[in-house]
């Protein structure tokens, strides 16, 4: 999976902090140390939308989902020269067709930039 520096830092500080998770644990398990269910993670994305909130006031017209942080990442790895097909496997697209939409879209927020 791709990762920014400044995340691959986090998670090294993160597993650092937890030495009990082994390599097949959940990177951010459930409190009994299970995978998390949509529902917990759109629990905790909105908490940090809420504490993004207090920096960031412009949130309150955006609404954040996990699936909206999905979109962005992948057009964020689209437009910063990712191969379409690693994305593809990134989000677990079974057909490389289905991530082309990602591509229509990058084309057309360039053409609108010219």
């Amino acid at each position: 999976m791709p990762l920014w520096k400044t995340t691959a830092k986090a998670v090294r500080d993160w597993l650092h902090l937890n030495p009990q998770l082994q390599a097949e644990s959940p990177l951010l398990p459930r409190r009994d140390g299970k995978l998390m269910t949509r529902a917990n993670v759109a629990q905790r994305l909105k908490l940090a939308v809420q504490i993004a909130f207090q920096k960031y006031r412009d949130l309150a017209n955006i609404s954040v989902s996990p699936h909206m942080v999905r979109h962005a990442t992948a057009m964020s790895l689209l437009q910063s020269g990712a191969d379409p097909c690693e994305i593809a496997l990134w989000l677990g697209h079974e057909s490389p067709a289905t991530t082309h939409m990602y591509v229509e879209a990058d084309l057309a927020m360039k053409e609108r930039a010219l």
